[in-house]
């Protein structure tokens, strides 16, 4: 009999981690981080025992650093994915090639009930804990090897495009996270910003021209001088 209910026992195990970590992440979407305590991600999970979530992570730390993981692990398998089939066709040959593959699988997951609010954590968590989500990804999980076709198509100074594709970054983590809000909302289809039927494909064009426009005379003149060096 003890044989036959450890599979139920290890089954439960998982659907309550399942349940902890659905309601923290969207706990810490709307709130951040550290707006959220872990009796209000007890709570919001249904769960009886005060001490779930110590249990089954060990601290809240644990929890984020499994919730960050868990996603990445979905977009890198699906970057990888895209990536083959670009390589496959002889690709990427452009800069939109590997700006979908950057961000399709982001605005996938965010369309995905099951992941809806991963976004806004993991942006929220690189805005408040960097040094968290970097430890987190490590280099096994990051997309690093996707910004290095980046590097080599953009016919811009190297200091430029390294300052450009953190902006990126930051521009597309703030869009993403307010169109999983609107879907979370159920606004996004009414809405005159992602309503219409050309959105995604606009936001694309717009964060493209982030990376791709050329350097005005005042930011060329005051890389020059940085090139330079103090004057003597």
């Amino acid at each position: 009999m003890s044989s036959r209910s450890r599979p139920v026992a290890r089954a439960t195990t998982e659907e309550t981690k399942s349940q902890i970590k659905a309601a923290a992440q969207m706990l810490f979407a709307r709130r951040g981080v550290d707006g959220v305590t872990v009796q209000e991600i007890v709570n919001a999970a249904g769960q009886r025992n005060n001490a779930a979530l110590h249990y089954h992570f060990g601290s809240k730390e644990e929890l984020i650093r499994q919730m960050v993981v868990d996603g990445a692990a979905v977009l890198d398998s699906r970057r990888r994915e895209m990536l083959d089939e670009l390589k496959a066709r002889g690709g990427p040959t452009n800069i939109r090639d590997v700006m979908l593959v950057l961000m399709m699988p982001v605005i996938e997951l965010g369309e995905d009930e099951r992941w809806r609010g991963y976004i806004r954590f993991t942006s929220n968590l690189q805005a408040s804990d960097p040094a968290a989500l970097r430890a987190a990804l490590t280099n096994r999980w990051n997309s690093g090897y996707v910004f290095e076709y980046l590097k080599k198509m953009l016919p811009l100074p190297a200091a430029i495009v390294e300052q450009r594709l953190s902006i990126f970054m930051i521009y597309a983590n703030a869009i993403l996270s307010a169109h999983e809000a609107a879907l979370e909302k159920r606004h996004a289809k009414g809405s005159r910003l992602w309503g219409q039927s050309f959105a995604i494909e606009n936001m694309l064009d717009t964060l493209e021209a982030a990376l791709t426009c050329s350097p005005s005379e005042r930011t060329q003149a005051k890389l020059l001088e940085t090139s330079q060096g103090p004057a003597r």
